[in-house]
């Protein structure tokens, strides 16, 4: 990861605490053991569950780290101002070309779901209607080409 700040909600700075709890003290010590139990089973040249034990650790450790650079570079995103398109807020667009109204959430990159109807403040929807108020439309630049969207409502 990079030195760039992670913008996170509250809930989602919650999650990754609880994430980086359970990684350290449930799935830490539950790989530790089954790597201790794997080396009892003699020559580890050729011992499938050493390796992948080994393996396991290494993904456990990696993600602990990832998480661990997300807190200490996280920006908490709070006392969101409605007037306008901001991280935080939940918008209401209108695509111009077929009248359907969708409401995303902004987030920061790594909260985004898009089942969940939360996009990234990078995505290109977002980029394009941060700093709107309600009534402004504007056009999007997307991978599958360019369409207009009309901000509907705003809210926190």
């Amino acid at each position: 990861m990079s030195n760039k700040t992670v913008y996170l909600t509250e809930k989602g700075l919650q999650e990754i605490k609880d994430e980086l709890e359970y990684l350290k003290l449930e799935k830490r010590p539950e790989v530790i053991k089954a790597l201790k139990e794997a080396r009892s089973l003699g020559d580890l040249s050729e011992n499938a569950e050493y390796d992948a034990a080994r393996g396991e650790q290494a993904v456990v450790e990696a993600r602990i780290k990832e998480l661990e650079i997300m807190i200490e570079k996280a920006e908490v995103i709070s006392a969101v101002d409605t007037n306008l398109v901001s991280l935080g807020t939940k918008v209401k667009i209108e695509y111009v070309d077929d009248g359907e109204i969708e409401e995303y959430s902004i987030v920061g990159s790594k909260e985004a779901d898009p089942f969940a109807n939360k996009i990234s403040n990078e995505s290109p929807i977002a980029k394009a209607i941060l700093g709107l108020k309600v009534g402004s439309i504007v056009s999007v630049d997307s991978p599958n080409g360019k369409y207009d969207v009309k901000i509907v409502e705003i809210s926190a």
